[in-house]
């Protein structure tokens, strides 16, 4: 825009008011200097393609604003519409003062004929009085800063960035579908007690007079073959600050058992259950101290012959996790309160006097290292001790259900889930009738015979042969509060499983154990992520029934449990990023009592994201 010189005399005043087209907010004045400072050859023939007769300097700048997408569209607009009234308003001024300036100089001759016609206004020109270079780039710095500011708050400098917020959080997720068949031994034995609907129900009749049906059983011979299974994870993190984090997770799953998350497909094709797998908030006081409270992953080191890959923990755990002076040793550790159960808050529901509070907790705390020896050979080792307290049966006193007693005092103690394996107890006291004793009802629930205090032992070592690599992996577990005879006694007799193949109810004919082992050998990635990523793996496991609690391990191996021995051979492969398929062949069988053997196929692909 070509500058005019101001004029002597009453000329200054119509500079002046030329001078209040420059008022338009500062976004606009910015934009401009910018676009005459940044823009090319093909701007400007850009913007002239959009010149209007009769805009002003100001209008033509924002509209090539608009144009060149410097400014957004709606913004744009108004800052026109803004520049174009005020525009309107200082060629108002301009011409009064212009005929304010002709009338005054009418008499003065040729000199003031000179000067009207100096000061004389076309129509659609705007008359700007001279800014130096120096105040035009303070103004330019300012404006910029102020309306960048503005811009990334209200997020329209930059349209296609990611808001702050939303860089905070992240989404993983994983989808599993398989095919598995379990195959059963032809002379397994075919009385194997379904205790768990024991427990889920109103309690099995003892009493033959009364109740001449069989307790509910398990299928111990007849095969399950190609039956489609899914799973499906999906859970949203939050780094809420540099040290607080939260994170839910919702899963997949047939029921609410803790140490699975697959869904049995078919059910003519009914919707499937989605449930609550996860949701916790972890606080990181220290860079190597981590406290996690609510519903979380497995906090410690250890295998699935102890706890499922599936299983989360409820409660609070405290972790660290400190790398030595040297860089090549690690310590880490786990203190984790777990509540396992409550008792209810209103038992019995139909008496003045409710049942104090009965809670079952796992306490557990471990130790361990990990050891870089050189580039090709890691160790890692752990002992942890778990103990369960308050989980054993226990016999009530007596109960007068004939009576109308709406339970008996230790129905608490049942374990609210169990899979099989360990040793049970019954737990009531039934007082008979005394006018039809031979018939009373005894509707009876189990517990745990045993105690659990259990020592963890766990080793891993990482190395390559043959340019691959090779991961062997040790577990050993000893349960320490293990006792036949405390057992017998706890359960004054009403121990109901875990005979020998004979069937005697003698101890003397007793078989159970409190030890547990599990030995695995993987050979290539151990988690295949990259297309063409493989591994094979081989294993074998020993779980002596009172080993540990059996309702946390691994769901699969012999049917879930304890009292079971096998080995398994296995191998993935990944047909593509974060894709691969896997197969899994398990073979077992008891350790104790009569013959119950498994085989199990499973065939999966899986992805995660």
């Amino acid at each position: 825009m070509k500058r005019p010189t101001a004029r002597a005399g009453h000329g200054g005043h119509a500079a002046r008011a030329a001078g209040t087209a420059l008022t338009i907010q500062k976004l606009a004045v910015a934009s401009a200097i910018a676009l005459l400072g940044m823009a090319g050859s093909a701007h400007a023939q850009q913007a002239a393609a959009t010149v209007q007769p009769g805009d002003s300097a100001m209008v033509r700048l924002i509209r090539g604003l608009i144009q060149s997408g410097t400014l957004a569209k709606d913004v744009g607009e108004a800052l026109l519409a803004q520049a174009q009234t005020e525009a309107l308003a200082a060629q108002q001024a301009q011409r009064q003062a212009a005929a304010s300036a002709a009338a005054s100089v009418a008499g003065a001759g040729a000199a003031g004929s000179t000067a009207a016609s100096a000061l004389r206004v076309e129509p659609g020109d705007v008359r700007v009085p001279y800014i130096s270079q120096t105040v035009r780039d303070q103004i330019r710095d300012e404006v910029k800063s102020e309306v960048m500011a503005q811009a990334k708050t209200e997020g329209w400098a930059a349209p296609n960035e990611t808001p702050e917020w939303s860089k905070r959080i992240r989404f993983e997720g994983d989808v599993r579908v398989r095919n598995e068949s379990r195959s059963f031994a032809g002379n397994n034995s075919n009385i194997e007690i379904n205790w768990p609907a024991v427990n889920d129900g109103s309690g099995y009749d003892v009493n033959e007079n009364t109740n001449l049906a069989l307790p509910p059983l398990l299928n111990t011979r007849q095969n399950r073959n190609n039956q489609f299974r899914a799973r499906a994870r999906l859970g949203v993190f939050a780094d809420i600050s540099e040290q607080t984090k939260a994170g839910v997770r919702l899963a997949s799953g047939s029921d609410d058992s803790p140490v699975s998350t697959t869904q049995t497909l078919g059910g003519g094709l009914s919707k499937k259950s989605v449930w609550l797998d996860q949701m916790w908030l972890s606080y990181k006081p220290v860079e190597w101290l981590n406290v996690t409270a609510g519903r979380f992953g497995n906090p410690f080191v250890s295998s699935d012959a102890l706890f499922s890959n599936d299983l989360n923990f409820d409660g609070i755990a405290a972790q660290f996790d400190k790398t030595l002076a040297n860089k090549d040793v690690s310590l880490f550790g786990t203190v984790g309160l777990i509540p396992l159960e409550y008792s209810s808050n209103n038992a019995p529901s139909h008496s003045q006097n409710k049942m104090g509070s009965e809670n079952k907790w796992l306490f557990g705390a471990q130790v361990g290292a990990n050891w870089k020896l050189n580039d090709d050979n890691r160790l890692r080792g752990a002992v942890a001790y778990y103990n369960f307290n308050n989980v054993s049966g226990k016999v009530s006193e007596p109960c007068a259900l004939y009576a109308g007693a709406e339970g008996c005092s230790t129905d608490w103690s049942r374990p609210a889930f169990m899979q099989k394996g360990n040793t049970l107890m019954l737990l009531r006291n039934i007082a008979l009738d005394p006018t039809n004793p031979a018939n009373t009802p005894m509707p009876q629930y189990v517990g745990l015979a045993s105690r659990f205090q259990l020592l963890d032992l766990n080793a891993r070592w990482d190395t390559k042969v043959a340019g691959y690599g090779l991961r062997l992996d040790a577990n050993y577990i000893r349960n320490l509060a293990y006792d036949e005879n405390k057992m017998f006694a706890r359960a004054r007799g009403g121990i109901v499983n875990n005979y020998g193949p004979t069937g005697g109810t003698s101890q003397a004919d007793f078989k159970s154990g409190g030890n547990a082992y599990s030995l695995q050998a993987t050979f290539g990635k151990p988690s295949p992520s990259q297309r063409g990523d493989w591994n094979v793996l081989a294993g074998y496991k020993r779980i002596e029934p009172d080993a540990m609690p059996d309702g946390y391990n691994d769901s699969i191996f012999h049917g879930g449990g304890t009292n079971a021995r096998g080995y398994f051979i296995g191998g993935s492969y990944a047909l593509d990023k974060n894709m691969w398929f896997s197969g899994r062949w398990t073979a077992t069988k008891e350790v104790y009592g009569p013959p119950v053997s498994i085989d199990t196929l499973q065939v999966e692909f899986n992805a995660r994201f």
